[in-house]
């Protein structure tokens, strides 16, 4: 059998969502706890794909000049649109007013958040960009797509360029802009990977997750591979030592696009959801440096059992409640408390989301002590006389899920 590390760097290249790097990454895991003699099987999903054909920037005056760009996946097609641009800092009555018409130069990542200060503007198409002005040369320009959530409030071409470029428009105050871009867009599939190990008692069941996807541009190593081969070790072990509770293993896919694995995975098995009392997500593990953390969806009293089990047992750990942008959040919506570890890189020793997502920023020792704790708490759950975690979320947390996900509440409630 692999060992945790092993499997790692089998998993060393891009696995973009819908991609054969992803099905590959599939398939590497379902081989892997098939040879740990565990039954595994993959559960395929559908998610909106597209097939970017050409992409072009232009500034008309009062310079001409012609800027690499990349599309936002799904957000549609035009040829040749000219139109005035207006750099859209921030969302302001005067912007709002000057915006219709015209192609809106916007700050940062466009997100639901994001998207909501200017989607009403009437504007015909946005720029946003990306990297970091004094490491420009160590940043590539990201591919970013145009999610489902972003089309409900109406669509809007988009396209997406360098940092450097988007200060060269500012500076040089260019007017006249021309875009084309030409995707086709349809369906494209994904997978999870799935595995159970029986519980010798009865039908409690606890979820544990990880993703396996990767953005473009990344070999995700960090970024969640090493969550994955976390599962994995957990895999073997509780093979060999049955515990009292069922565990449910759940390698998402399509999680870079907005946690679409584990959301198909509720979707799919929405009258099974009763049974689960607790999620356990692993989301990016082992790196060199940094600090572990603990978030919890869940209530409060989860926060305290977990922070008194790691000063029990001697781990160094910062345990909280809120909401951790990974597939943790599609079970807590759900109604099923669920808590995140990660071991957080510190400032300028780690990235994520680019090809610097590298294996030199791992470390095989931190990695196994990552995997003990989680392999500890979750025994320790798996093995209670009766599963201690209540099963409902806290009001404070269903607004920060409503939050995080750029819903509406209604009369003062949460809408999960």
């Amino acid at each position: 059998m692999k060992t945790a590390w092993e499997l790692l760097e089998q998993l060393y290249f891009e696995r973009v969502s819908g991609t054969e790097g992803e099905k590959r990454g599939a398939d590497i895991i379902e081989q892997a706890i098939k040879e740990a003699g565990v039954e595994v099987y993959q559960e395929s999903f559908e998610t909106q794909g597209a097939v970017i054909e050409k992409v072009s920037f232009e500034v008309l005056t009062p310079y001409y000049k012609q800027y690499e760009a990349t599309a936002y996946y799904n957000s549609g097609s035009v040829e040749d649109l000219e139109a005035d641009l207006l750099y859209y800092e921030q969302e302001s009555d005067v912007l709002k007013k000057q915006a219709e018409g015209k192609v809106l130069l916007v700050n940062g990542y466009v997100g639901i958040a994001g998207y909501k200060k200017f989607a009403d503007t009437k504007a015909k198409a946005f720029i946003s960009y990306n990297g970091k002005i004094d490491h420009c040369e160590d940043y590539d320009l990201d591919q970013r797509e145009f999610r489902e959530p972003l089309k409900a409030l109406g669509s809007m071409v988009g396209i997406n360029i360098k940092v450097e470029d988007a200060m060269e428009l500012v500076q040089k105050q260019a007017e006249r802009v021309r875009i084309t871009v030409k995707q086709t867009e349809g369906k494209k599939v994904s997978q999870n990977v799935l595995a159970e190990i029986d519980g010798y008692e009865n039908k409690d069941v606890i979820v544990l997750s990880a993703h396996y996807d990767s953005v473009p541009n990344s070999r995700g190593i960090y970024d969640n591979a090493t969550g994955c081969v976390a599962l994995y070790d957990l895999i073997r072990y509780f093979k060999e030592h049955q515990p009292r509770h069922h565990l449910r293993f759940v390698f998402c896919g399509s999680e870079e696009r907005g946690l679409l694995g584990s959301k198909a995975y509720c979707a799919m098995h929405e009258d099974a959801l009763e049974e689960i009392k607790l999620n356990i997500n692993l989301d990016m593990v082992g790196s060199i440096m940094g600090k572990r953390i603990a978030v919890a969806t869940a209530e409060e009293a989860l926060v305290h059992y977990t922070d008194y089990f790691a000063k029990e047992i001697g781990f160094p750990l910062e345990a909280r409640q809120g909401v951790y942008s990974s597939d943790s959040t599609p079970f807590a919506d759900h109604g099923i408390p669920a808590i995140s570890f990660a071991r957080i890189t510190s400032p300028g020793t780690g990235e994520i989301h680019n090809r610097f997502d590298v294996i030199e920023h791992l470390d095989e020792r931190l990695l196994l002590e990552d995997i003990d704790f989680v392999r500890q708490y979750t025994e320790r759950m798996a093995n209670a006389y009766v599963i201690m975690v209540k099963k409902e979320i806290p009001q404070n947390m269903k607004d920060e899920i409503d939050k995080y996900y750029g819903r509406e509440k209604k009369e003062g409630k949460s809408t999960c």
